[in-house]
Formats: C-alpha cells, structure tokens, sequence
C-alpha cells in the first residue's frame, strides 16, 4: 500500500506534464543500418491549418565511425502521393571528435531540426522515408531514429 501512494505522486506529475500537442515516434536500428532500409514515421495531421515544428532524433554509439550523418528524407502526403525529398547533413562530433549529443555511457542523443514552422497543405495521412546517405552498405553506431512533431511556437 505504502508503494502505491508513493508512486501516485510521480504517475500524477508524467499525466501532467505530458504535451497532447507532441507526437514522438522512435525506431529502433539497433547498431546497423542498411542503406536499403528506409526508416518510415506514419502521422496523420487533422488540422492543417496550425504550423509544426518536425525534429529528427539520432541516437548513437562509440561505433559509429564518422562526425556527420547524411540523410535522405522524403515526404509524402498520401491522399495526394505528392512528395517532397530533401538531403540532409547532420553534425554528430565536434572536430576533436567528441560527441555533440547528450547522454551516459557510450550511447548519445541528438536532436536535427528539419521543417520549422511548416504548415502541411492538408489534413490526413502524411508518410515521412528517411534512408542513410553515407556510402556505406552497413552504416554501424546508429541506434535510433525518432521524429518529434510539435506545434510550433509563435
């Protein structure tokens, strides 16, 4: 019982600190990403109207062998299969080769701007692929990609 109330408290403050205007979707990599397998994030947006801020996560570790991180990122609204593609480069290390992200241990976190502001053209099911453009077929050390979509602040 003691256990209970002592939890009540932390299970209140998540409740209340959660964003019902944030989405976050993770997939796992787990170390080794093929250059064929495209990380796919489904939203759907059900009022277009309101801009967003849309943010990669990168999670790496010690074995990732480079300082940057080359993306490729398409963006299709699928009611209308247009799409958009875009290629990103993304810093990881900083030039003496320490890592940019934060966390413990050997994995490190970091956040990727990638549309700020941007207002979808409609409401519905959106499908963002993002491949790795690193001329690797095996690109080791990624553990995660997430996407953040938040309402953007005026």
């Amino acid at each position: 019982m003691h256990k209970t109330l002592r939890l009540f408290p932390v299970l209140i403050l998540l409740i209340a600190c959660a964003n019902p205007s944030e989405t976050v979707i993770v997939n796992n990599i787990n170390g080794s990403w093929n250059k064929t397998a495209e990380q796919q994030f489904k939203i759907n947006i059900t009022d277009a109207a309101k801009p967003r801020d849309l943010v990669f996560m990168v999670r790496n570790n010690n074995d990732y062998p480079f300082s940057n991180l080359r993306l490729i990122v398409r963006l299709e609204n699928e009611k209308t299969k247009k799409k958009t593609v875009d290629t990103l480069n993304y810093i990881l290390a900083q030039p003496n080769g320490e890592w940019i992200g934060k966390g413990f241990g050997d994995t490190k976190e970091t956040n990727f701007q990638y549309k700020l502001n941007y207002t979808f053209p409609n409401n519905g099911s959106y499908t963002i692929g993002v491949i790795q453009a690193m001329r690797r077929d095996i690109l080791p050390g990624i553990e995660d990609l997430g996407l953040t979509i938040n309402m953007a602040k005026p």
